[in-house]
Order: structure tokens, then C-alpha cells, then sequence
């Protein structure tokens, strides 16, 4: 009896001590890659180097409120999209990833979903041994994958594309604005600017912007196609100044700038939160990794040699 509790208590300990030796160095790297990405989308706000995401397009608006107030002339629609197809291609290759296939937060199978299902093969084996301890573990991935899959529903599987979708068109929309506003400074209407950069960006914010620009051009209700495009998440201020300098011919290319300064530096106070967030909620998953090889190393040997020798006495 006082061998098969000995067998039992090391294999727990071993597969503590495995465990945390897998998941320290992954919340490692997890934490040093949150700020590496904190750290870059500082440098997208507070820098404007060359280099920089978003440099070029501000370059651009400068040199075109430079063209308009020495009185060159306005350049043609054609030849605004074809820059404006070059700065969108430009500027996806330095900032964004690529739309087609958005990440689900919470739907499909990730790596934590699968480290979790196969995680329990070698446990399995680890604390029983033998063929029994490879059906086991077999059999509890096996249920784990199935519980999983039960849990991501069509309803859930929705919510998560939504998730993905709001989140991608947050992402896009500095980008968009400071296209729009180079746009607006080269001299082009809003209506004119949104058809460039829709056909140039895509995704999320793009398409919206050139469904919009295509209804006012076709005789629709510039009030309606612009309250349309703000339903799409966060783009409600843009599409109130949008319209408004439509409506009234005010200059807008300034006020959009504003905005995508704004945007981007709501994303990074949204991101420094978040690793803030993280630092706080690591603690608990460190401190259960080490729990369990402190127990292993320095209190099981205790508790089973006072357990052996109770046991022979």
C-alpha cells in the first residue's frame, strides 16, 4: 500500500513539475511579445520617422495642403486612385496583416485548445502507466476535444466572427483616416476620397467606404450613405465629418487627420491597458507553476519517508 501511494504521489509531482516547465517559458514569451507589440504601436503614435506606419500618408497630406496653398491644380481622379492604390499597398505591407482570414477570438482550434486535449495522452500515462494509462489519456482527449467542439456553436462560432470583424475594423480605421485625409488635402471631395481609399484598403472599413461613395454617385442621399458606413464600429465620428464637409464644403482634411491621431492613440492606451491587465493576471498561473514543484521537491519526499516509516513500525 505505502509503495502504490509513494508511485502515485511522484507521478503527480512529475507531471507538476513537467507542466511547469512548459508553461513558465510560454507565459515567458507571451509577456515579452505583449510588449514588443506595446512598444511598436508607441513608436506608430509618437514617432514620425521615416519608416514609421503611417509616415508616408502624413507625408502625403503635408505635401498636398503644400500643392493647394501654392495654387497647383486639382489632380484628376484617375490619377489620385492610382496613387492612392500605391500608398494603400504600401501602407497593408507595413501595418496591417492580411483581412481574407480574420483570427476568431474563442472560435476554431488554437494552440491552447490542442495543447489541452493533447496534454492529456501523457498524462494519462504519467500517473497510471502502462496501456491502461495510454486509454485513459486517450479517452479524456478524446472527451475534452468533444466538449470543446459541443461548446462553439453556430451561435458562439457568430458572436466570435462579429468579435473578429469589430475588432479588424478598429484595427483599419487609423489607417483609412490618414488615407482619407491625404485624399482630402490633394484636393479631392469626400466622396471622391472614399472611393480611392475604399478601392484601395478592403476589409472591413474599406468596403463600406466604397459602397458609400458608389450610392452618392449614383444620386442616393449623402446623409443616409454616410450614416450607413457609421454603423461600422468606431466610424461614427468620421462619417459625421465626412459628411459635413460634403454638405457644406468645409475643408475636412485637418479634422480627419485629428481623428486618426485619435483613433490611434485610443488603440494604444486600449493596448497598454491590456498588458497592464496581463502583468496583474499572470501572477496566479506563475504561481501555480511553481506550487507544484515545490511540493514535489521539497515537501513529498518528507511526507513520504514519515509515511514509510510509520508504515514499517
Amino acid at each position: 500500500m505505502s509503495a502504490l501511494v509513494g508511485e502515485v504521489v511522484h507521478r503527480v509531482g512529475t507531471v507538476g513539475l513537467l507542466l511547469g516547465a512548459c508553461v513558465q517559458p510560454a507565459l515567458a514569451l507571451a509577456r515579452r511579445r505583449t510588449g514588443r507589440r506595446v512598444r511598436r504601436r508607441g513608436l506608430v503614435l509618437f514617432a514620425d520617422a521615416p519608416g514609421t506606419p503611417g509616415s508616408g500618408v502624413r507625408a502625403a497630406a503635408r505635401r498636398g495642403r503644400w500643392a493647394r496653398a501654392s495654387g497647383v491644380d486639382r489632380v484628376s481622379q484617375t490619377s489620385l486612385m492610382g496613387q492612392m492604390t500605391l500608398i494603400g499597398q504600401t501602407s497593408q505591407l507595413s501595418q496591417t496583416r492580411p483581412t481574407g482570414r480574420m483570427r476568431l477570438p474563442g472560435g476554431g482550434f488554437g494552440v491552447g485548445q490542442w495543447s489541452a486535449v493533447l496534454g492529456a495522452v501523457p498524462t494519462g500515462w504519467i500517473l497510471l502507466g502502462g496501456p491502461a494509462g495510454w486509454a485513459v489519456g486517450l479517452a479524456a482527449g478524446y472527451g475534452l476535444w468533444r466538449w470543446q467542439r459541443a461548446r462553439l456553436g453556430p451561435a458562439a462560432r457568430a458572436a466570435a466572427e462579429e468579435a473578429a470583424r469589430t475588432a479588424e475594423s478598429l484595427r483599419q480605421l487609423p489607417l483609412a483616416a490618414d488615407l482619407l485625409a491625404a485624399c482630402l488635402s490633394a484636393g479631392a471631395g469626400p466622396r471622391e476620397a472614399a472611393e480611392a481609399v475604399g478601392q484601395s484598403l478592403g476589409g472591413p472599413v474599406g468596403e463600406p467606404l466604397a459602397r458609400t461613395a458608389a450610392e452618392i454617385r449614383l444620386g442616393g442621399d449623402p446623409a443616409l450613405a454616410w450614416g450607413r458606413f457609421g454603423e461600422v464600429p468606431g466610424a461614427a465620428a468620421l462619417a459625421r465629418c465626412l459628411d459635413r464637409a460634403g454638405a457644406t464644403g468645409a475643408p475636412a482634411a485637418e479634422p480627419v487627420a485629428r481623428l486618426a491621431e485619435a483613433m490611434r492613440a485610443e488603440r494604444v492606451s486600449a493596448a497598454v491597458a491590456r498588458a497592464q491587465r496581463a502583468a496583474v493576471l499572470i501572477t496566479a498561473p506563475v504561481g501555480l507553476c511553481f506550487l507544484p514543484a515545490f511540493l514535489s521537491v521539497g515537501v513529498a519526499p518528507v511526507v513520504i519517508g514519515l509515511a514509510g516509516g510509520l508504515l514499517q513500525s
